[in-house]
């Protein structure tokens, strides 16, 4: 990528985070920490590596995604909504009553999700049902996931990943978003999962470690997992919790805490200053 390309795509995550901070607040509710760690990710995917049409989200042969850490989707609806799959001002019914964006994805509400999460550790089994199905199918398409770092602490992914090494899905992809916050505390001292890219290894994985904040690195992560044969792939992409807003940078209190009218209004401030430096840069 080119340097216009890669400062087109802060300028889309940065707008991203400010539609996870736009819908929290409405929504006086929601997960804006792990939210914006993904924010890169979540922008990555949709504009440069999934194969999907907004014009039509049930399209046979599309890429699926599956946000197995489903409470972080508002930067997800963010991102759906900037590709055309709603409106952008839906952004401001998060999680009321009767809205398509609830407070976890909703495969028959939401245009553009795959597959209803929320209970952790099972979006990646789904999301293995799916490669699977691609393999049986005779498809093309390619299945992603991404995982939180405190859900890996789940069995079931490890099932999942069993499976997934036992039926060769290369066709799938694990991501794990390394913010190192869950909600009681920091991953190590609530349940330690390092050495991680070894115990997806020993599954059976290829196995690639990148910043999950860099565009260049997670381009590179992905091209080469479209070369692995016979296979998984899994990316652990460290990351910043709360990233792109100062006073949650790091902070394992914004995990599941909305911003009142002050912070929000400091975090688009924020953001939106950011936002005008990349635009000015172009």
């Amino acid at each position: 990528m080119d340097s216009s390309e890669i400062k087109q795509l802060r300028i889309l995550a940065t707008k991203s985070r400010i539609g996870a901070i736009l819908g929290t607040f409405h929504a006086k509710s929601g997960h804006p920490g792990g939210s914006l760690s993904a924010a890169d990710l979540f922008t990555y995917l949709y504009y440069k590596e999934l194969n999907v049409d907004p014009r039509n989200p049930q399209w046979e042969d599309r890429d699926r995604f599956v946000l197995s850490k489903g409470h972080c989707c508002p930067s997800l609806y963010a991102v759906l909504a900037m590709k055309g799959f709603f409106d952008w001002d839906e952004l401001t019914n998060l999680r009321h009553v009767g809205s398509m964006l609830q407070g976890h994805p909703d495969m028959n509400k939401t245009p553009g999700v795959d597959m209803s999460t929320g209970s952790l550790g099972q979006g990646v089994s789904s999301a293995c049902g799916m490669a699977l199905a691609a393999k049986l199918d005779r498809k093309d398409y390619r299945v992603y996931t991404l995982l939180g770092d405190g859900e890996v602490e789940e069995g079931q992914v490890w099932e999942a990943a069993m499976f997934a090494s036992h039926n060769n899905l290369d066709n799938l992809v694990v991501m794990v978003d390394q913010n190192g916050l869950q909600i009681d505390g920091t991953v190590d001292d609530v349940a330690g999962i390092e050495p991680l890219d070894k115990k997806f290894e020993a599954f059976g994985f290829e196995v690639f470690k990148i910043d999950g904040h860099d565009f260049e690195q997670i381009k590179d992560a992905l091209d080469k997992a479209k070369t692995v044969k016979g296979k998984p792939t899994a990316i652990l992409c460290r990351t910043v919790k709360g990233k792109g807003v100062s006073f949650m940078e790091n902070q394992v209190g914004w995990h599941g805490v909305a911003p009142n009218k002050e912070q929000f209004e400091l975090a688009t401030a924020e953001l939106e200053a950011q936002l005008k430096k990349l635009e000015g840069e172009c």
